[in-house]
């Protein structure tokens, strides 16, 4: 297993370093970085590794700003003194956020979690191997789709946050996905609601069943199985009606009713 650091106090990388050699004498710690700027300029010049173990307050700045430079597609483990930064973390390809200093206990669930997650949702050898950012492999956790080619795009699970803790829930279980402060939540067939490892609604969008799933607007994705009735409105607009309380109506445009229509009754 191939891991990058990127880490601005050397002390502290050191001891990344031992201890992650101490969990696993398999992990090959490929790099370390010390700043925005040269992370990126690796990233940019090398393979990906298969994790990043990463400080937020580098040097040069946070390291988010990696994210918004180059493409990054592992997951990521954000290791900080501050809490503050735990929910934007998440936006960026995070699957665990450890607050220094760091025992080697968390440090070792936090590599056992991203164990547990590969090997759940890849299928195969090769794709346990590495990521890589041309659809063939798992890409990065928090912003990935586990497929291996166009005819396998879609999910069967979607990995969730609740709290600290991660888990997947079946894509079949969920009634409707929305958006809100930037990040995407998913309520399940029990109306649990949990923040979805995604960044944006139309990458989830290409990853689902559309012949299931509709994009209702800029806010909704819903379940075809979960729609309970559906009205006309005025100039044409549509509001539908799920089996799940939702706080607010769900509006299809006008531009939208005759997909709409010819998408429920394919469904």
């Amino acid at each position: 297993m191939k891991v990058l650091i990127v880490e601005d106090e050397k002390p502290a990388s050191e001891n990344l370093i031992e201890e992650l050699q101490a969990i696993d004498d398999n992990i090959d710690v490929v790099a370390g970085c010390y700043s925005v700027d040269e992370t990126v300029r690796w990233l940019n010049r090398n393979p990906q590794p298969d994790l990043i173990l990463m400080d937020i307050q580098l040097s040069d700045g946070l390291s988010f700003n990696i994210f918004k430079a180059c493409e990054v597609t592992c997951p990521v483990i954000f290791t900080t003194a501050y809490d503050k930064y735990l929910t934007q973390a998440f936006e960026y390809s995070s699957i665990d956020y450890l607050l220094k200093p760091i025992s080697q206990d968390k440090l070792k669930n936090a590599i056992r979690k991203y164990k547990t997650l590969r090997n759940h949702f890849v299928g195969s050898q090769d794709h346990a191997n590495g990521y890589n950012g041309n659809g063939n492999g798992l890409h990065a956790m928090g912003d990935s789709a586990y497929y291996s080619g166009h005819a396998d795009r879609i999910r069967s699970r979607i990995l969730v946050r609740k709290g600290v803790e991660f888990q997947a829930v079946r894509v079949e279980d969920t009634g409707y996905f929305f958006t809100e402060h930037k990040l995407i939540f998913l309520v399940d067939k029990d109306n649990r609601k949990y923040m979805a490892e995604k960044s944006n609604l139309s990458e989830l969008e290409e990853e689902l069943d559309k012949n299931v799933f509709y994009r209702a607007n800029r806010k909704y994705i819903i379940n075809a199985n979960y729609i309970k009735r559906f009205k006309p409105l005025e100039r044409s607009k549509i509001s539908v009606e799920l089996t799940l309380p939702v706080n607010e109506e769900i509006i299809i445009s006008q531009e939208n009713a005759a997909s709409f229509k010819k998408w429920i009754a394919q469904s």
